[in-house]
């Protein structure tokens, strides 16, 4: 006696209404296969609130400085009668004035000679004591790496006095080189700070297989890890340069010499000078002018400080 095996009845979701049959409903997944959360009403309100205060954050920054350039072209009238109109006709002669009679151009060429010798010796000697700390270990490895750390901790202002008596001793008072030095020491400290946590996040066996090739120590640094570090070494680069440049302290107390003053002194000084004459016009031309290459410099390499503040993180 034969059977016949009949099929089992469809699901209740199967079966078509109207004759057509029924897709299955989409989810909505994102990356890895995982169901994309809906956002809430609390999220887009944290969103919004996080992006109106970068949004404010953004003009109280940017407004002095859109500002102070404005103000740069104007005549001396026009900044205390109409300050935040523009200028009526740009008066370029201020920039002039500033660069030849207020000596800008000496205080600029000397600033650039010190920050570029500091930056050079503080990005080789840093980087080459970082390389080490974070690649080889020898007695007394963390003690130096901690003197690295402790030299951060301790406040310029209280070596100021025994700075001052070195550089006289080395006859190195009120002269660039001596300024440079200075400046080497006191950056370096944060240099290899930062130097050596990201050494510690580059690959090793690069650096073997270097060796392995024949390669030693000094070219698989400089031809091998420093290419790699190079997103940390621009991004310690712009912090150095800013401090560097910005620095008014200790070329006050190191570099009294009129002909050797760098550009923080020169703006103070022009700052006195011009108050009495009146020339608040050419005073905001050099203040621009000092300004200008900071600015430059950040934007020129905004995206490499970025992926060296967060190549650690992302490793």
């Amino acid at each position: 006696m034969e059977t016949t095996d009949t099929p089992p009845p469809p699901a209740p979701d199967a079966v078509p209404r109207h004759g057509v049959p029924e897709e299955p409903p989409v989810r909505k997944t994102g990356p890895g296969g995982r169901r994309r959360p809906r956002k809430s009403g609390e999220g887009r309100t944290l969103n919004a609130f996080s992006h109106g205060m970068l949004v404010l954050w953004a003009f109280m920054v940017v407004m002095p400085l859109l500002w102070a350039v404005m103000t740069s072209f104007k005549t001396d009238r026009e900044i205390f009668t109409a300050p935040w109109s523009l200028p009526a006709s740009p008066q370029f002669e201020n920039w002039a004035r500033a660069w030849s009679q207020a000596h800008m151009s000496d205080y600029f060429l000397n600033t650039v000679l010190v920050v570029g010798g500091s930056l050079t010796g503080t990005m080789l000697l840093g980087s080459m004591a970082a390389y080490v700390l974070a690649r080889f270990e020898f007695p007394g490895n963390r003690f130096l790496y901690f003197l690295f750390i402790g030299g951060m901790s301790f406040p310029v202002i209280l070596a100021l006095v025994p700075l001052f008596y070195v550089l006289n001793n080395l006859a190195l008072l009120n002269t660039l080189h001596g300024l440079i030095l200075t400046y080497i020491a006191y950056s370096l400290p944060f240099t290899v700070f930062f130097l050596t946590a990201f050494f510690r996040t580059l690959p090793t066996t690069v650096a073997e297989a270097a060796l392995i090739d024949g390669a030693s120590h000094a070219r698989t640094f400089f031809q091998v890890m420093l290419p790699m570090a190079r997103p940390g070494l621009i991004s310690v680069g712009i912090f150095n340069f800013l401090g560097q440049w910005n620095q008014y302290m200790l070329p006050t107390v190191l570099n009294t010499d009129p002909e050797r003053k760098v550009l923080s002194q020169g703006l103070v000084q022009l700052a006195v000078s011009q108050g009495y004459k009146g020339d608040w016009s050419g005073l905001f031309a050099g203040l621009v002018m000092a300004m200008l290459p900071v600015l430059a410099a950040y934007i020129v390499f905004q995206r490499q400080v970025v992926a060296g503040l967060t190549a650690g993180a992302l490793k």
